[in-house]
């Protein structure tokens, strides 16, 4: 007689940054990326949550530039330096800041391009905000990221999580004719792709239920998750082994790109509406980002 497996419940937290890794461990498993990785090409599009991702499979962090944080939303004071795009070929990994449009059209059915979002909304749909014109080379090219057939995997999550619908905001949010900012005047460009958040990262990772159970937090746990999961003893522990690799680990990013935008800076001809920019305002240390 078959003995029923024992079923293990457990519940745990994740700060918004040991979300983007698990996030991260996930995407870098899935059968796709794995095979991209062996025969194909893959391309990261910045964002700290892809920073992770490229860490765990070319052993290199992106270099990180828009984000919000607590002054609003902001730049990285260094625009130039390590990739914040970065190709995978064959064993080499190829800075494609200056040609990611063009590069984009090179992409085809065995290749993958793992892209943050900003926004997301409980149909799969994501968008990312561009505070330079039309997002630079990198948000002209998000456009053809699923012409040529390459598969878009969006690696975002909950705290990305919108009420409504993520294309009503798309529509209303614009750079251009805005009275006041603080920090940079953002658009959003629709992201089509397959979105990977925490709670499609944890079935990625192991065979076991899960359900978001709380959102928030304080003393440094802002924007938390609070998860319950459920399956069986080996599943469970196969989601631990991972769990316990993201605790505690902080922003992924090239450090000096952490460091936030202040005026006057490169940023500052592209960048609208910032109150920044009037007040001549000192900036503090990156403290969080979101994107």
């Amino acid at each position: 007689m078959n003995k029923t497996k024992k079923i293990k419940y457990i519940q745990f937290s994740l700060t918004v940054s040991e979300s983007k890794r698990l996030i991260a461990y996930a995407v870098s498993q899935m059968k796709s990326v794995r095979h991209a990785m062996k025969n194909g090409k893959v391309i990261f599009k910045g964002g700290t949550t892809v920073s992770c991702a490229a860490e765990i499979l070319v052993g290199t962090p992106l270099r990180i530039c828009g984000r919000i944080s607590q002054r609003g939303a902001v730049s990285s004071k260094v625009r130039e330096g390590a990739a914040h795009s970065l190709l995978y070929s064959q064993g080499q990994i190829t800075n494609i800041d200056e040609d990611y449009d063009d590069r984009i059209m090179e992409m085809g059915p065995e290749d993958v391009i793992i892209t943050g979002a900003n926004i997301i909304d409980i149909h799969g749909n994501a968008a990312m905000l561009a505070g330079s014109p039309a997002g630079n080379r990198c948000g002209k090219g998000v456009s053809a990221m699923t012409v040529e057939g390459a598969k878009v995997i969006v690696a975002a999550g909950i705290e990305k999580l919108i009420p409504g619908s993520v294309y009503d905001s798309v529509k209303c949010a614009q750079r251009k004719g805005i009275d006041s900012s603080r920090g940079m005047a953002c658009g959003l460009f629709p992201v089509v792709g397959e979105l990977v958040t925490e709670l499609e990262a944890i079935q990625e990772i192991s065979n076991v239920n899960a359900v978001l159970i709380g959102k928030g937090g304080i003393a440094g746990g802002e924007g938390s998750c609070l998860f319950q999961a459920w399956g069986t003893e080996p599943e469970i522990k196969r989601l631990e082994d991972i769990l316990d690799q993201c605790y505690g680990k902080d922003i992924s990013g090239t450090a000096e790109s952490l460091t936030e935008c202040s005026f006057p800076c490169a940023g500052c001809r592209e960048h609208l509406s910032c109150s920044y920019k009037q007040a001549k305002q000192s900036i503090s240390p990156f403290i969080q980002t979101q994107c």
